[in-house]
């Protein structure tokens, strides 16, 4: 059905220009917040010929024109007014950043597609209560040859070119790295240098009952090394190692030369490492609650300790940030309100809310084309459209059967059941190719059908590709226009699994473009861009009234839905129950997954009701943390970023030790998020600037997801950036010689792989071929002594072979 079929459209495309300029305007100028005008200073880049002052502009720019827009109108009156009118005509807008100040902090304006009005430095200044701001105009440089090496190594240890943008279709990637340098900066400013040097391994859980059997009288023995020398000491197990320091020192006073201790130093001077690993004790922690001291007790061995001077905390050093700072207001939209179309002076209108597009949503299928044909040539193919939220559909289309040839064109618009206002932040539009046999007529007809399931059974399909656009992009804007997307192959049997179910939600493409399947497909173009609102939380009077009229009966189903296995589905019935009495299951926190799952995630109204109804989750908050309970809404059901955000502020609560213990399975966790920068994302790269060891392993598991995850390594990527950004040169050193020795490893590894016939029957030749790399690997190339990436507290420094 085209364009021109349809009654009044609200949102305005391409062709629909010319009817909107005769629309009378039916609103005054001042009748909406987003109609004021907003005065800026600007400092531009030229200075006064006469002066040598730098040139100042004063403007009043219309607080809901884009940040794009406010640049050319400071370029056109530049070239109007500024005595250095070549220079404007010399330069482009592109080739400048615009830079404000706050709280003695440079930040960059940063999205050139966000609305003025929500502008942090706009709401910052009302707070101040200015009438006018100050706006920097900066030239861009180019990095410097010491800024590009730093990257360099960078990309070699993540083991990805993160600058590289040859296979992304929009600045997602890019968007994220400016993103996450806020949430680094500020952790690395917080951090203890001292604890962050040392990294003490401790835990909060209470000491077992079989180990408190193995302590006489709440005390243990330790034995202190200095040099050649050693004492052994009683210590009780609640004393913190400041305190066994103090006695020790105490214990020690005449006899400070035995232990060669020069005269003038004191316990300050010193800490306890543990004797053959980089591990301290150190810190306020009773000695029982360091997991070392409790694996000697648990084997029944001798603790030994080394008086030991402690690390120099400036090896943490951070490299200085080479990026100003992006506020996080950045890539969000304002209000409907803000952005709606209706009752404004439409010469005035630069951005559209999506919450105005009242008309179904659709996209056309141009056509495929691949570069080799399967080998079956006797296929017919065609396309299925998707448009899902985590795990749940909300709505379905295909196109006709086709001939399986190396390019079908169908050139059809498809039109969902969905209006484009209903569309959530994080809905993917799913692409997938299945094949069948050639069918007779009557069954070809069939699959041309919209909603023919049944198709599926008259003639086998097999699913060969798939690729997936996420609808509203990382700023909050409806994607439009066309996209020639690479697909991803599903594994046929006897290759590599892997995480298919993961793998089916990335919202990348296949970076091998010359051997992939492609899909051209059109969004409809729009005269503006289209932005998702922020929703505004208001009471929900009906949600209130429906709680207090439970009847007992239901009462006692809704418990018994609430206590079902996380792992039984449940039925739609229950669904509709736990949704009408959502205010009761509310108050459970057992029942939040299985509650969340409930919500039509494809209808605006029904959202808005889910925002309400989660700002009253205090049985939540105050509930104490099930980690099990709080991982199912970070699983690949639930892709509202409200919702996750939730479930990763629970994590907030946990100890380093309890990190380490689920950090495997929250940095899969992050395949499930819509976008790069989440609050999961932010959450380990947290943790992992706080804590050395917690830091370590999150190198290893992200660096090996990107080794071999194509469908992540960008996402993954991202965030491994972001932690060698804050890690500390120390950190950063370490890394480099781990790296250095697994590369060697592997590809001694791979060169015997490739002589070694038979997997299993390893001859004798091999054996000797094998010592004699390793023996010339050990006498080149390996580095004197590095950690053990298994164990950051193992140093290793040769091989045994």
């Amino acid at each position: 059905m085209e364009l021109g079929d349809r009654e009044q459209p609200v949102v305005m495309r391409e062709e629909n220009k010319r009817r909107r300029r005769r629309m009378k305007p039916h609103c005054t100028s001042n009748s909406f917040s987003s109609m004021e005008l907003i005065s800026i200073e600007f400092i531009l880049p030229t200075s006064n010929k006469h002066t040598k002052a730098p040139e100042i502009m004063l403007l009043e720019i219309a607080g809901n024109c884009t940040v794009e827009q406010m640049k050319a109108q400071i370029w056109m009156r530049a070239i109007e007014m500024s005595q250095t009118t070549d220079f404007y005509h010399s330069f482009t807008p592109d080739q400048f950043i615009l830079q404000y100040q706050k709280k003695g902090q440079w930040y960059e304006i940063y999205d050139k597609h966000q609305v003025l009005q929500t502008l942090d430095c706009i709401l910052y200044w009302k707070v101040l209560q200015k009438k006018v701001g100050k706006i920097y105009v900066v030239q861009k440089q180019k990095p410097s040859e010491e800024v590009q090496e730093f990257q360099r190594q960078l990309n070699d240890l993540i083991g990805y070119d993160v600058t590289d943008v040859s296979n992304v279709h929009d600045d997602e990637l890019e968007f994220t790295r400016r993103r996450l340098v806020t949430p680094r900066m500020i952790e690395v400013a917080c951090r203890d240098p001292r604890l962050y040097a040392m990294h003490p391994w401790t835990t909060s859980k209470p000491l077992p009952e079989y180990l408190f059997k193995k302590i006489t009288n709440n005390n243990i023995f330790i034995i202190i090394h200095r040099g050649t020398t050693s004492q052994k000491i009683k210590v009780s197990i609640d004393d913190t190692p400041d305190m066994i320091l103090h006695s020790f020192f105490t214990k020690m006073a005449k006899k400070k030369s035995l232990m060669d201790i020069p005269e003038d130093h004191s316990e300050l001077d010193f800490v306890l490492r543990i004797c053959g690993r980089d591990e301290y004790i150190i810190g306020e922690t009773p000695i029982k609650d360091f997991y070392w001291i409790r694996q000697c007790l648990k084997n029944g061995e001798e603790i030994h300790l080394v008086l030991d001077n402690p690390p120099d905390p400036n090896e943490d050093e951070v490299q200085k940030e080479e990026w100003p700072l992006v506020d996080d207001c950045t890539g969000v939209t304002g209000y409907h309100e803000q952005l709606t179309i209706d009752g404004k002076d439409h010469e005035r209108v630069f951005t559209i809310s999506l919450w105005d597009c009242n008309r179904k949503f659709r996209v056309k299928i141009i056509g495929i084309d691949i570069p080799v044909l399967p080998r079956n040539t006797d296929l017919t193919v065609f396309v299925e459209a998707n448009i899902q939220h985590g795990q749940q559909l909300l709505s379905q289309r295909r196109t006709s059967s086709k001939p399986f040839t190396e390019e079908v064109l169908w050139n059809i618009w498809l039109e969902f059941d969905i209006k484009i206002k209903d569309l959530p932040k994080g809905a993917l539009l799913n692409l997938q190719i299945y094949c069948g046999k050639a069918q007779a007529p009557s069954a070809k007809t069939s699959l041309q059908s919209h909603e023919s399931s049944s198709s599926d059974a008259k003639c086998k399909t097999q699913l060969l590709y798939y690729v997936n656009l996420l609808l509203i992009d990382h700023r909050f804007l409806l994607r439009s226009g066309e996209y020639v997307l690479h697909m991803w192959k599903i594994p046929g049997k006897g290759e590599e699994q892997g995480s298919i179910n993961a793998d089916k939600l990335t919202s990348a493409t296949n970076p091998d473009k010359e051997n992939s399947m492609a899909i051209s497909i059109v969004l409809d173009k729009y005269c503006h861009p289209i932005a998702l609102p922020k929703h505004r939380i208001s009471s929900d009077p009906q949600g209130d009234r429906t709680r207090a009229e439970m009847p007992n009966q239901l009462r006692k189903q809704l418990e018994e839905i609430i206590a079902t296995d996380p792992l039984n589905p449940l039925s739609p019935e229950d669904k509709e129950l736990l949704w009408h009495f959502r205010y009761e299951s509310i108050k459970h926190p057992k029942a939040y997954p299985k509650l969340l799952s409930s919500v039509k995630w494809g209808q605006q109204e029904i959202v808005a009701k889910t925002y309400q109804l989660l700002a009253k989750k205090e049985a939540w908050d105050q509930s104490t943390l099930d980690v099990g309970l709080t991982m199912q809404l970070l699983d690949c059901n639930f892709s509202d970023e409200n919702v996750r955000a939730m479930a990763v502020q629970k994590l907030e609560s946990l100890e380093d030790d309890d990190v380490l213990h689920y950090l495997l399975q929250l940095v899969q966790a992050v395949k499930f998020e819509p976008y790069h920068d989440s609050a999961l994302a932010r959450f380990l790269l947290k943790r992992g600037l706080r804590n050395k060891r917690i830091g370590h392993f999150l190198f290893w598991f992200l660096r090996s997801e990107i080794a071999q995850s194509m469908h992540y390594q960008q996402r993954f990527a991202v965030i491994l950036e972001a932690y060698l950004r804050g890690c500390g040169k120390a950190m950063l050193h370490d890394f480099m010689k781990q790296v250095q020795v697994i590369e060697l490893l592997h590809k001694v590894t791979m060169e015997i792989k490739s002589v070694s016939a038979e997997k299993y029957d390893v001859t004798s030749q091999v054996i000797a071929q094998l010592r004699q790399k390793l023996e010339k690997l050990q006498s080149s190339k390996l580095p004197e002594s590095f950690r053990v990436p298994y164990d950051p507290g193992l140093r290793a420094g040769a091989l045994v072979v």
